[in-house]
């Protein structure tokens, strides 16, 4: 026989699948242990001594350690990833509305320009500087922005753009 035929004599399919069966334990074992070790240092009502002394039964006796803090505080390790979960939404929301107005954080040319329009209606611009003010907020150059060569705020200049 060749050294092929005995190996798959001597590893049948049971032990194949028992020796999946362990990995994926000690897999998921390291995966607990350092969400078990994050939660140490991610929870702010723990002072540091009850942080050192969780952390040193973990690293000492980590099976019993992480055991134990499962059972004692798993229920806050649970909200806490809740609240973590809910601010990174929010910062992703957030950040996701941020950029759809322009990225900037100001209003984007759209609602610059229904501004202008509204303010046209009521006369409070004239047709001039309404033309004037559209061609602004059309070339991307918002009132800070300024134009090569002008500084914002400097004489014969309106927020930085200067005047015609």
């Amino acid at each position: 026989m060749s050294a092929q035929t005995y190996l798959a004599y001597d590893y049948p399919l049971l032990s194949a699948f028992w020796t999946m069966l362990w990995l994926f334990l000690w897999i998921m074992w390291l995966v607990l242990l350092f969400r078990v070790v994050l939660d140490i240092f991610r929870d702010d009502s723990m002072g540091g001594w009850a942080k050192a002394g969780w952390l040193a039964l973990c690293i000492v006796v980590p099976f019993l350690g992480v055991l134990v803090y499962v059972i004692a505080r798993g229920k806050g390790m649970g909200q806490r990833e809740i609240a973590q979960a809910r601010d990174q939404q929010k910062a992703f929301e957030s950040y996701v509305r941020e950029t759809a107005r322009g990225g900037t954080g100001g209003t984007s040319s759209v609602d610059e320009l229904t501004k202008l329009s509204e303010m046209k209606a009521r006369g409070d611009i004239s047709d001039d500087e309404f033309r004037r003010a559209k061609e602004l907020v059309l070339s991307d150059l918002g009132p800070a922005a300024g134009r090569p060569g002008t500084v914002a705020g400097a004489p014969g200049t309106v927020s930085g753009a200067p005047r015609r």
